[in-house]
């Protein structure tokens, strides 16, 4: 082999690996890693965005708790089954608040509202004892915006979201929840 043969040879084998190399960055299936979430209200689901204000005015995103465990409650003062469940979210939120999970950090409870009064909706929160900071409505009532967006219909109604936005769980009631919860926390 003379030296033009070897240097032909030589950029003959470097085109050739450039061409397989770009061909190689073809568009590939992406791994689960990299999928990005539907946004949806089903298990598995990344849940939607909800921006509404609290009793105060002021605007809370239900995106702003993302890193925790979230229960979002749909409820009302006026509903008697969600008053009737409220003690047990209570509870929920008192045991689980500054429990460990597995890779959440916390627990928060983000709760809607489909009241219509500010007045009924503000002393329903302080007779029932919900001490969380995360309460929100439109006060519409049933024509709620966030209502019409996740999809409920009758009330009370959950949704329990990862760290991550995720929907792991839906309609936990009762022991249902801490059940769930339990299956989150480290060491489970």
């Amino acid at each position: 082999m003379n030296k033009t043969t070897g240097s032909l040879a030589l950029l003959l084998a470097g085109i050739l690996l450039v061409s397989f190399t770009l061909l190689d960055r073809s568009p590939r299936q992406a791994g689960p890693s990299q999928q990005k979430a539907t946004v949806g209200t089903q298990i598995g689901n990344l849940a939607p965005e909800i921006s509404l204000t609290n009793p105060s005015g002021k605007v809370i995103k239900l995106s702003s708790l993302r890193g925790k465990m979230v229960l979002i409650d749909f409820w009302a003062s006026w509903c008697g089954p969600c008053r009737r469940e409220n003690p047990n979210v209570v509870g929920a939120y008192e045991k689980y608040a500054r429990a460990k999970f597995k890779t959440a950090k916390g627990f928060e409870i983000y709760s809607v509202s489909l009241d219509k009064q500010a007045e009924a909706w503000a002393q329903a929160i302080a007779k029932d004892g919900l001490n969380w900071k995360s309460h929100v409505s439109d006060l519409k009532g049933w024509e709620s915006s966030a209502a019409a967006l996740y999809g409920v219909t009758s009330i009370p109604m959950s949704f329990l979201i990862d760290e991550k936005g995720i929907i792991v769980a839906k309609n936990l009631r009762g022991l249902q929840l801490h059940t769930e919860l339990d299956k989150h926390l480290k060491g489970f």
